[in-house]
């Protein structure tokens, strides 16, 4: 068996598995960027939005970051893979960007 993947022929977001004969280009963890293989423990650098932790790029929550990310009055923070995103509290809709009363 020749070894394909010493070529590197996969793109930058993917990883190389050799197989008897040939070879396939595997998506690489959603919080690596640049990965040797798969899971979030073999990311060359961390995405945006993960920290490297125990040797895995690991979620960031934001909205427990000691500085808030969500400013507004009545907003409140909620945490997504790699990212984090502002919403109106309970009883509370978006008007024009401001959270009034419902």
């Amino acid at each position: 068996d020749v070894d394909e993947c010493a070529t590197s022929p996969c793109k930058d977001h993917q990883y190389c598995l050799n197989t008897d004969g040939s070879f396939s280009c595997k998506a690489c963890d959603a919080s690596c960027v640049g990965c040797t293989g798969e899971g979030s423990d073999k990311c060359e650098t961390c995405a945006s939005g993960y920290v490297k932790e125990d040797e895995k790029c690991t979620d960031i929550d934001e909205c427990n970051l000691p500085e808030k990310v969500c400013v507004k009055e009545n907003q409140d923070c909620v945490n997504t893979s790699g990212s984090y995103k502002c919403v109106c509290s309970e009883g509370f809709e978006d008007k024009d960007g401001t959270c009034v009363q419902t």
